[in-house]
């Protein structure tokens, strides 16, 4: 019998919980602060409907989903686990470290999985590309960007940065294995005070680099994550069809009489098995419910980003605008 998972938080993205949820026989039921929104995702996926201040003490949840505005992830989280639920809480799963550690350590203290949602790490181009690093096909890693650009997603709460950053830092993080030695961020606010873009420059430990920019004030959208190796270099771009996603150039530099020189190569792409990494993810929760296993994706990861956001995050005091910048 597959858990009793219910989803807190029947916005946008924690629709598409519900609907995966349910394809995967594993919805016993849905809540939401506004009650009329949760009762017609019950009605329409023939679920239970239940009041959200009553979600974290019924008896027969397993486990809850959580995708709430950032800033009550962690009070969630703490009350779920201390009533016995295992938790797969939605990214960021707190707006400070001090209140990400708290609902760690509580999952911990009460023996509850703590998963948090880095879907991409269960990407299948992202899983092969590790693959492929793990492997030695790059040589070494020595450097790593990532941009994700778009237009739209605009929070109260948290800017480009905290929204968009988290998936891209997650998976360099799980290339490096390691947390960077330095952060350093720059940004700035355009329509309001929150940062509509944001760079973030990472320094590893063996002078690996990183540089992430994230923005939600651009005219196309752009999902890459490029990693440049000793041997090779591999792109993951996620706007490819899938037969495009991963690609693997084999380019060659060298020393040719002080000077450097190179030559270029036609990309190979690596074929992938096709899968959403939505439900990846969920068969990941589902299965670290049944066998207690510890979740790819972590509270402690989620810790590690989390320290990077603040790090990097940059202050702005620009006043809001009574109208908007453009239009």
């Amino acid at each position: 019998m597959a858990p009793r998972i219910a989803v807190l938080g029947c916005g946008y993205w924690g629709s598409n919980h519900i609907r995966t949820l349910k394809s995967l026989g594993a919805l016993y039921a849905v809540s939401d602060q506004n009650s009329d929104r949760a009762a017609g995702f019950a009605a329409e996926q023939g679920v239970l409907h239940i009041a959200a201040d009553e979600i974290y003490t019924h008896p027969d949840v397993d486990a809850i989903v959580m995708a709430l505005p950032p800033q009550f992830h962690a009070q969630a989280a703490i009350k779920a686990v201390r009533n016995g639920k295992d938790v797969l809480v939605e990214k960021p799963i707190a707006l400070t470290v001090p209140d990400a550690e708290a609902a760690v350590k509580a999952a911990h203290d009460n023996g509850r999985i703590f998963m948090v949602g880095h879907v991409l790490r269960f990407h299948p181009a992202f899983e092969k590309l590790l693959d492929l690093i793990k492997a030695g096909h790059l040589g070494n890693v020595r450097y790593i960007h990532s941009h994700r650009l778009g237009l739209g997603k605009f929070h109260t709460e948290n800017d480009a940065l905290w929204d968009l950053a988290p998936h891209d830092l997650s998976m360099i993080l799980a290339i490096t294995g390691t947390e960077p030695i330095e952060v350093r961020g720059e940004g700035a606010a355009v329509l309001d005070h929150l940062s509509d873009f944001a760079h973030l420059h990472l320094r590893f430990p063996d002078n690996v680099r990183g540089h992430l920019f994230a923005s939600r004030l651009n005219p196309y959208r752009e999902r890459r994550l490029t990693v440049v190796g000793t041997k090779a270099m591999a792109v993951f771009d996620d706007m490819e069809q899938w037969d495009k996603k991963l690609a693997v150039y084999k380019h060659s530099i060298w020393q040719d009489n002080g000077a450097w020189a190179s030559t270029t190569e036609e990309p190979t792409y690596v074929k992938i098995a096709q899968g959403m990494p939505l439900t990846r993810e969920l068969q990941n929760f589902i299965s670290c419910i049944e066998t207690r296993e510890e979740p790819r994706t972590d509270g402690e990861e989620a810790i590690r980003v989390l320290r990077i956001l603040t790090a990097g995050t940059v202050a702005h005091t620009e006043p809001k605008r009574d109208t908007p910048a453009y239009g």
